[in-house]
This record gives C-alpha cells, structure tokens and sequence, in this order.
C-alpha cells in the first residue's frame, strides 16, 4: 500500500437508500453503457484493486475510470459516486471466503479464533480498510453472510444477543489494534529505508550503557528473546481474550 494517506474515509456517507439498491440489487439497473462489459461489479472490483495497491487516498471516480479505460462520466450510470462506492467496496471485500472455512462446526472458541485470523488476513489484504471510520456501516449481503455465518457457529455459547455481539466486537477490536501496529511497522521499514534489524542495531549502544546504568534492572534482566521475533504476541493476545471467554461462558452456565 503507498504511504501516502488522503484522511479518514467514513462508511455511511453517501446517499443510504441508493446504496442499499446497489448492495442488494432492488434498485434500477443502468441502460445499455457506452463500453460493452462495464459493470458495477467491475468498478468495485477496480476499486479495491485501486485502493490495494494505492491506498485510499488515491481513490477518485476519474482514477476508477482510467482504470477501466472509459469516461469518468460513465461510471455514474452504475454508481452515484465516490461515497456510494467506498460503501460498495467494504461490502466487496467482507464477503464469506475461504478464510472463514475454519469456522466449521467445532465450538464457539474455535469459530472466534478462527474469525481472529480470518480478519487479520482481510485487514492484510486490503490494508485501506484500517484508514475508514466504520462506525456506521450500510450492511450489505457481504457483512451480513458473515454475521451470520459467525453467529450461528458462536450461538451455543449460551451469552445473551448483546453479549454474542460483543464478543465479536471484542475480537474485530483486538485484530485492527494488531494489524495497524503490523502496517506500521511495514510502512516505517518502508519510508525509513532500515529494517527492523537496522533501526534496533543502531540503537544498541545507547540502549546497552542505558542497561549497564543500574537504572533499569527489570529491564537489563530480561532474556534474550524478550524482544525477538520468535514471539507470536498476535496469536498470544488472541488466546488470553478466549480463555476468557471461556471463563465467562462457565461461569454463565453455572448460574
């Protein structure tokens, strides 16, 4: 993703009833287009495309239309505009994919760790997602197959509605925090022209006469590996909010 930024996008933001016709496909289909196989599925596509590579900044109907070799004008016989769109995309790309095939039919804990990897893998992909306020989201089919598909494997947890929301919600929570600290990490590598390794080997001698200094005895007595890559904090932050779950959920059926 370029690091170049053009401010928070925000979901919701465009006209709500003409999008919901486009999501749900209830609304007028457009005429006979001057270019034979454009498509509003086609401008989505090449608007995540756009945004993928670009980030969303870089998003315009004009840039949409050059993608697609054809007059920017064209496009608004498929789609009202830049807001419509970005409403379009987020549905895009929320749409049930094989990284939620590990939901299966195992349990609660296994679908909300397997949603935990799937959305960090959806945030990997498509990076401009992290940029958008999402606060008031236009609910398509794509974010409601995956609702659903979540919650009818996360029922049997026995916690109330809101509850079964929130768990959810804690999850997504937990996964953009994760994700944003990794798209920053690339970006500094990237912007900075260091690595990782670079940027802390430069800092070795300062850090090494801060830790001999006695000011700092929890932190010169840490191991080694403390700070290295081996760790999965991902993946050990994930499991702690499922035990607990876990805990609550016991306790739950207890009462």
């Amino acid at each position: 993703m370029s690091s170049s930024r053009g401010g928070t996008q925000s979901s919701g933001g465009g006209d709500i009833t003409r999008t919901l016709d486009l999501l749900w496909d209830t609304g007028p289909r457009p005429g006979r287009g001057p270019k034979p196989g454009l498509t509003l599925e086609r401008i989505v596509e090449a608007a995540v495309e756009v945004a993928d590579r670009d980030g969303i900044g870089a998003l315009s109907m004009r840039r949409i239309a050059t993608e697609l070799g054809t007059g920017t004008m064209s496009l608004y016989r498929y789609v009202p505009g830049k807001a419509e769109l970005l409403d379009l995309m987020l549905d895009r790309v929320q749409r049930t994919t094989e990284d939620l095939a590990g939901l299966g039919d195992g349990g609660w804990r296994p679908a909300l760790e397997a949603l935990g990897r799937a959305t960090l893998a959806l945030y990997r992909r498509h990076p401009w997602l992290l940029e958008v306020n999402q606060s008031r989201p236009i609910l398509g089919p794509g974010a409601l197959d995956g609702m659903e598909t979540v919650l009818s494997r996360i029922k049997p947890m026995g916690l109330s509605d809101p509850e079964l929301l929130s768990a959810m919600i804690m999850i997504d929570g937990y996964v953009v925090g994760a994700a944003r600290t990794q798209l920053y990490q690339e970006e500094a590598e990237r912007t900075s022209g260091l690595t990782d390794a670079q940027f802390w080997e430069a800092q070795r001698p300062a850090l090494e006469k801060a830790m001999n200094s006695g000011r700092y005895p929890v932190l010169a007595g840490l191991s080694e590996d403390t700070f290295g890559p081996g760790f999965d904090h991902f993946e050990f932050g994930l499991q702690r909010i499922l035990d607990g779950l876990e805990v609550f959920v016991a306790r739950r059926r207890a009462e």
